[in-house]
């Protein structure tokens, strides 16, 4: 029996981190040579996975991921951009948006490629008709890895999935994206081979970091309990605001806009209150970053963010179970082939346009992750960078619905060649 007390799942998942960042502080033996081939990142979000996959903690049994990404993450969010230069974020240039593009692509494209792989080795697996029709449950996965659970309900409603057949797609789902962000997150650790065989061109990000690490270096003062408290209000209190917002965001948009209430409608995602509310949260942070606010850095602001973020990271590695990888072989294969082609053409994009690793890290979870992971992944190479992760997530909100209907339409003409 798993423990379900969440603060006894809270407690597991914090001497999980705190025990990562010890091993990886020591400098000489074998935890020193550990992390020299696995990232501690990535060990912060396998360890929750191995615990959740034994039995010891259970995702379905607890609410640590919700208060993780519905009160933590917009609160880290606002934490990481107070300091943020918005000039240097466009100076990024181009790269960026043409990663995201590519990974959007790499999801339209793959869903129909990977019908038309297995349907030569598993020919009976695409029989189904009606809603038990097999490219109508991979619609939510398209909807899911393009946009985010919004557009993944969408979908459901569009194309008319059997409902009873649906977990397994949302079993496909969780297991796929977490195997790939698990290697987003291995790669983060061999950033500078992999930029070395890119050939990328890492100069605007390393200007960026250097301007923010030059700021928070001449804004640091010794903190006093006032600044923590006053720090936390304003990011607490954005949070508030921002679940305030989303609320009557929502409500006057599906109140008002038949096509936003409508869940068969392209702008569905709209009525979504964790897009508001990420939104919300995103936009405080910028405006805040050109007030005196910004000053807080120099006590730590993006480091408490970064620790938010963290726990983010181990409530998602939570969700992993590594033994329903054989649930469904079949479904879950196509999963692979579908983001194996996502990732190739990242990698082939990302080589002939020599774009940094980060934006190929940062454009796929935008795409397969949305608001939840992006921030993650980005502010793991920098919490200066948490911003653009997010920006591009929202983006992937907006298009998710569209891009998933046109690889769901692909996806059914060759289901049926």
């Amino acid at each position: 029996m798993p423990f379900t007390n969440d603060a006894i799942v809270f407690g597991i998942l914090m001497v999980s981190l705190g025990f990562v960042f010890y091993t990886e502080s020591l400098k000489k033996g074998f935890w020193f040579k550990f992390y020299k081939i696995i990232p501690g990142l990535l060990m912060c979000y396998f360890i929750p996975a191995i615990f959740n996959s034994l039995g010891i903690i259970s995702s379905e049994d607890s609410q640590t991921y919700y208060i993780a990404s519905r009160y933590l993450l917009p609160a880290s969010l606002l934490l990481m951009t107070l300091s943020i230069d918005l000039k240097a974020i466009y100076n990024l240039g181009y790269k960026a948006l043409v990663m995201f593009f590519t990974g959007t692509v790499g999801i339209i494209i793959g869903g129909p490629i990977s019908i038309l792989i297995l349907s030569i080795f598993f020919p009976e697996l695409f029989n189904g008709a009606g809603p038990d029709a097999i490219w109508r449950g991979l619609s939510t996965l398209a909807g899911s890895w393009i946009g985010g659970g919004a557009n993944q309900a969408a979908m459901l409603e569009i194309f008319e999935y059997n409902p009873q057949k649906y977990g397994g797609m949302v079993l496909v789902d969780i297991v796929v994206a977490n195997i790939w962000m698990a290697m987003i997150l291995f790669g983060i650790g061999k950033k500078n081979a992999i930029n070395k065989w890119l050939k990328a061109d890492t100069t605007a990000i390393e200007e960026l970091k250097e301007k923010v690490t030059l700021f928070s270096n001449s804004s640091k003062r010794i903190p006093n309990l006032s600044d923590y408290m006053i720090l936390l209000a304003i990011a607490f209190g954005t949070v508030g605001f921002s679940h305030l917002g989303a609320e009557y965001i929502s409500e006057f948009l599906t109140s008002n806009f038949e096509a936003v209430a409508d869940k068969s409608s392209g702008l569905s995602s709209f009525a979504s209150k964790f897009f508001w509310m990420i939104s919300i949260a995103t936009f405080i942070g910028i405006g805040l970053s050109f007030t005196k606010a910004r000053n807080f850095e120099g006590i730590g602001a993006s480091k408490i963010g970064s620790i938010f973020i963290y726990i983010l990271v181990a409530t998602i590695g939570m969700k992993m179970d590594l033994v329903s990888i054989f649930d469904e072989p079949k479904l879950i294969l196509i999963g692979i082939i579908w983001m194996a082609i996502h990732a190739i053409l990242l990698i082939i994009v990302a080589k002939l346009i020599r774009a940094p690793y980060f934006f190929l890290a940062v454009g796929s979870q935008a795409n397969v992750g949305g608001a939840a992971s992006a921030p993650v992944v980005a502010a793991a190479f920098h919490p200066s960078l948490a911003t653009v992760g997010v920006l591009l997530a929202v983006f992937g909100y907006v298009v998710g619905t569209y891009g998933a209907m046109i690889c769901t339409w692909l996806m059914e003409y060759t289901s049926n060649l």
